[in-house]
This record gives C-alpha cells, sequence and structure tokens, in this order.
C-alpha cells in the first residue's frame, strides 16, 4: 500500500503560514515577534534539517523499521504473524487511530526525555533556544535530534503497526507541533480538556521556573495529566521564552553546539567517574557541588519562596 509522506506537503504550508505571521506581525501591534537576526538562524537550521532530514530518514527511520517489523513480524504461511501469536495489524480505521495514539505515547517520552538526559537535551535545546515564539521558532530544530529519535518509536512496528503506517502517523504529529507555534491563538475551551494547544505549547517554550520542563505533549494532553508535567497557562505570568542558559548567538553551528561544549568544560569539573557521568547522562543543570541546579531543584526553591511569602 502507497502512502502520501505528509511532510512532503506540510514544508510549502510552513513556509506559507509563517510569512503570513510575519507580515501579519509586522504590520500590527506585534513588531517584535520576530527578530530578524534569531528568524535567520532558525530558517538556516530549518533548511538544514529539511535536507538532512530524507537522508536520515531513509537509514534510520525507513530501513530500521522495516527491519524490527520483519524481524518481529514474519510471514507464517502469507500472513504477517507477531512471534508473540497475534496477527500483525492491517490498515483498518481504527488501527490508524491506534497507531497515532501509540505515536503520541512514544512522543511525550521521546520530548520528555529530552529534557531530562543532558546528552538529549544538548541536541533538543536548540529548539528552544530563540527568545521569540513564533512558527519560525518552529522549524529551529537540532540536527542530531534526527539521529536518535527513530530510537524510541522501533517498539511500535515490532508489535505489528506497518512501518509506514508509523512513518506517516510521525508526520501528522509533526504537523500539528509545527502550528502550535503561535501567539495569536487564545485558549479554545472544550478543546483544551483534550488536546495540546498554543497556550499549553507556550508554557512548554517559556524558561519561567514554574514553567519549564511541562506540556511534553504531541496533539494530547492527557499523558502530561497522567504523568504530572501538565501546567495551564496562567494570564498573570509575563511568559519569558528561551532557556536560562542561552548561546546569545545567531551563528547556527553555535547553536547547534554550544550545550555540547558546556557538557564537556563540566565533565573537567571533578576526577570522579560518577559525576563526569552525570554531566553527561544526568537532568540539565546537574552538579556535584550544588553550584547549578535543575529543574526540579529550582521549582522547589521558588515553593518553599513563596511558602515563606505567604507566611510573612
Amino acid at each position: 500500500m502507497d502512502f502520501i509522506e505528509p511532510l512532503k506537503y506540510g514544508v510549502p504550508c510552513f513556509l506559507a503560514l509563517i510569512l503570513v505571521e510575519l507580515t501579519y506581525s509586522k504590520t500590527h501591534d506585534h513588531k517584535d515577534l520576530y527578530n530578524w537576526k534569531d528568524f535567520g538562524a532558525s530558517l538556516t537550521m530549518g533548511i538544514g534539517s529539511a535536507i538532512l532530514g530524507p537522508l536520515i530518514k531513509t537509514v534510520f527511520s525507513i530501513i530500521l523499521f522495516h527491519f524490527v517489523y520483519n524481524l518481529f513480524n514474519p510471514e507464517i504461511d502469507g500472513v504477517r504473524t507477531n512471534i508473540m501469536g497475534w496477527e500483525s495489524f492491517g490498515f483498518a480505521w481504527y488501527v490508524w487511530l491506534l497507531c497515532q495514539l501509540a505515536d503520541d505515547f512514544t512522543y511525550y517520552w521521546f520530548h520528555r526525555q529530552n529534557h531530562m538526559v543532558r546528552a538529549l537535551w544538548a541536541a533538543h535545546i536548540v529548539h528552544h533556544s530563540s527568545d521569540n515564539f513564533n512558527l519560525g521558532t518552529a522549524v529551529r530544530n537540532g540536527w542530531f535530534t534526527l539521529l536518535y529519535k527513530p530510537l524510541f518509536y522501533m517498539w511500535m512496528p515490532a508489535i505489528g503497526f506497518d512501518p509506514n503506517m508509523v512513518i506517516v502517523c510521525l508526520g501528522i504529529e509533526a504537523l500539528w507541533q509545527f502550528q502550535l507555534h503561535s501567539q495569536y491563538i487564545p485558549k479554545m475551551g472544550i478543546i483544551e480538556k483534550i488536546f495540546n494547544t498554543h497556550t499549553m505549547h507556550q508554557v512548554h517554550h517559556a524558561k519561567n521556573v514554574e514553567y519549564m520542563d511541562k506540556n511534553h505533549g504531541g496533539f494530547l494532553n492527557i499523558f502530561d495529566k497522567i504523568f504530572g508535567t501538565w501546567k495551564e497557562l496562567d494570564d498573570d505570568i509575563e511568559v519569558q521564552y528561551g532557556v536560562t542558559h542561552a548561546p546569545n548567538s545567531y551563528n547556527p553551528w553555535v547553536i547547534l553546539t554550544h550545550e555540547y561544549k558546556d557538557i564537556w568544560n563540566d565533565t573537567k569539573k571533578s576526577k570522579n567517574w560518577y559525576h563526569k557521568f552525570m554531566y553527561i547522562f544526568g537532568p540539565p543543570g546537574w552538579s556535584h557541588d550544588g553550584s547549578t541546579l535543575t529543574v526540579k531543584q529550582m521549582q522547589k526553591e521558588l515553593e518553599l519562596k513563596k511558602r515563606i511569602s505567604a507566611q510573612a
């Protein structure tokens, strides 16, 4: 069965929508929404991802997914049968829904681990490094993320989802994620109960301590709510976008690699091999001497200050 790759037609739509938002912001009361140098850096990295993506997808997604699918779902008497005994999934409408739900569950954990493991954060920080939140930021993606993202999704073809179906669902997820990067869409009432929305994604991109490491979901917010990482946008809090340790550069290569350089420098702070391991695979902000704090530690400090202030 032949499938249409959603991103094949999504990319031209991305560029068109960016142009519309850019034009609207510059001709209305939001002229600072786009910074030209920042937008140029984002666009450069987006173009790089568009060039590298198809090649890496062919090697790490299509070939890998088909290998895993064939390994765990061999043909027995002409029927694809999973090694656990059930018949591999077909293409019924409800299988598509299940595949998209499985994709969203996987995306949640893939995205969350990008914030929890510093070596992964070094690749993902690229997407968060802009002080602006707009559709241009949506294409500001780290190139190195492409190398390990498929590994999180291998379980789906392993249990019987057709690899092509998985790839289509990944594309649909990417389309939804792109359009979330807009400040022009307000809260949407009952839709907010189920879906990951624009205001929720504003929270995700904020560097306000109370907002950090929240709302990792794809198109649904149920997994954030189940696993305790959901937070609604508070209209009384002024959102500050970006990261606490920004690259302070519009050079795409610096933006892509600065966190790796910081990790290398941090590993030299201690001769203890456990400390070195934690600087690489521990949560961002971890330090052996307390000189820097993780997000959880910063949020605990903030809560303590609020309690003390309330009691005063």
